[in-house]
């Protein structure tokens, strides 16, 4: 395992070790809303401080991009930035329901090069370095072998905070939803990728992410055998925000469907229009 990997996964344990605890006593968590439907919680803060301490001692002159605290140090400077959300599906943690993550990925001179997703309810852990393949625990990962739409699981992320796209995304997903085996919203759009890469999923979109729901569990994918892309395929989506992900086949055929409905609201967000 690459050091800068290993560091990350110890940051990630850690990080498990401070959620897991708080799970047990839910009820006495001190909990705020940062945006409508947006809540954060102390355990939040306390992950993702405990994560930020781990890397900063050993990768002193590393940046930081993290969800709670923002960014720290300057990207300028440095080759490396981490980027961080310490628990990814924050509403699932606060009403007991099992899937959410911790997300830790890291950019070397603005490329993906290590990922973590660790999934502390469950202990599962999936890791990437670039150029070494994606793995769950030990075992290696690939993305699933289904090309047709129609025998595919997908997985996708309501609007649940910004709902300006609302009425493109009902299109998108009315249009899918007959063309597939059947699609899953769990609420942690980096266990999401993760899945994908896991071919727990043979494809998943979702758009109005940040850069920290992404990167960690797109590098996986990608490691994996899959491809990423924002709604027009292209390799800007951890500044859109806006992803589509799959298997080789089902990427292309995602691609399709959701094209005709793609707002000229939508392209100006993604960048393209």
């Amino acid at each position: 395992m690459h050091p800068m990997l290993t560091i990350a996964v110890r940051a990630a344990r850690r990080a498990g070790g401070i959620i897991n605890r708080a799970a047990q006593n839910l009820d006495l968590l001190n909990v705020s809303r940062k945006a409508h439907n947006d809540f954060v919680s102390e355990v939040d803060g306390a992950a993702e401080n405990a994560i930020i301490e781990m890397l900063l001692d050993a990768y002193p002159d590393h940046s930081i991009l993290a969800e709670e605290s923002g960014a720290q140090g300057d990207p300028g400077k440095s080759e490396y930035q981490w980027i961080i959300d310490p628990l990814d599906g924050t509403t699932n943690f606060l009403h007991g329901f099992p899937h959410y993550s911790v997300s830790i990925g890291l950019m070397h001179k603005n490329v993906l090069s290590q990922a973590v997703v660790y999934n502390p309810a469950a202990n599962e852990l999936f890791t990437a370095s670039r150029g070494a393949g994606a793995y769950l625990n030990d075992h290696r990962l690939r993305v699933s072998k289904r090309s047709k739409l129609g025998d595919c699981l997908i997985g996708t992320g309501f609007p649940f905070r910004e709902f300006t796209h609302a009425e493109a995304y009902l299109a998108i997903f009315k249009d899918i939803m007959p063309r597939v085996a059947g699609i899953r919203r769990p609420g942690s759009a980096a266990l999401d990728l993760a899945y994908v890469a896991a071919g727990r999923y043979d494809g998943f979109w979702e758009f109005g992410l940040s850069a920290w729901d992404m990167a960690a569990g797109c590098l996986l994918i990608t490691e994996a055998g899959g491809l990423v892309g924002d709604m027009e395929g292209n390799d800007t989506y951890l500044k859109s925000g806006n992803v589509i992900a799959g298997n080789p086949k089902v990427f292309g055929q995602l691609l399709q469907v959701i094209a005709p409905h793609l707002t000229p609201e939508l392209k100006m967000a993604q960048g393209v229009g």
